[in-house]
């Protein structure tokens, strides 16, 4: 499908409404550059990308011109199949990551059997100074390393990281709420020990308190917890 092709179907395909939507939900993205497109439109788009097998040359075409590219882009990196052409084509991508959206809805599927490689990566994209790349490192150490494979040295690796961005302590927290769902005991000591800024502390007790994961009990202390912020 070349780029006439792609943007007559997704004009066609366009929702004013859910364009305005997005625009309000996603502020660090430029209004023009959405044009409306929902989810599961993109998802199937991306869905005959990996079927046709010619989704290469919409790859490198970087930066892309719409929200929505972007998209497309995270849909169809998560459906590559190869493990070292995703994490090529993905690497290739990130730098150009402009938003949560993007960031959060592409999960390679892949990596379920590659966990391996993906921490080594994991490692440099926390290390990074791109907010969504590190978001994103993040995130994939929530998805994929808090269950079988968790090992107490990974919140530590989260903990360490600071930043003035808002997309990365949100994520932070996010990942701190998560695993005290999952391994409360082993990460209970961080939020003890105010091992995180102010906000991200709070924030990550505030996502724990709305979770029903979390016993009435562990939500009663966790609440305790909180820092009085000046």
């Amino acid at each position: 499908m070349d780029k006439t092709d792609l943007y007559a179907k997704m004009y066609d395909l366009r929702d004013l409404k859910y364009r305005d939507m997005q625009i309000k939900i996603i502020p660090t993205i430029n209004p023009e550059s959405v044009i409306g497109v929902r989810t599961p439109d993109l998802r199937g788009i991306a869905k005959d990308f990996l079927k046709a097998g010619d989704y290469k040359d919409f790859l490198e075409e970087l930066p892309h011109k719409y929200f929505e590219e972007n998209q497309l882009s995270a849909f169809i990196i998560s459906g590559i199949k190869d493990p070292g052409e995703c994490m090529e084509e993905l690497e290739r991508f990130l730098p150009y990551v402009d938003n949560w959206a993007t960031c959060d809805q592409m999960s390679p599927k892949i990596f379920k059997k590659h966990k391996e490689e993906l921490l080594s990566h994991i490692k440099q994209w926390i290390d990074s100074e791109r907010t969504y790349t590190i978001r994103f490192g993040v995130g994939m150490l929530m998805e994929h390393f808090l269950d079988d494979d968790y090992d107490p040295l990974y919140p530590d690796m989260v903990a360490k990281i600071r930043s003035e961005e808002y997309y990365v302590n949100m994520m932070i927290a996010w990942y701190f709420a998560t695993a005290l769902a999952k391994q409360y005991e082993s990460i209970l000591p961080f939020i003890e020990e105010k091992r995180l800024d102010d906000w991200t502390h709070n924030k990550a007790i505030q996502k724990s308190l709305e979770s029903r994961r979390i016993t009435e009990e562990q939500k009663l202390y966790l609440k305790s917890l909180k820092v009085e912020r000046r």
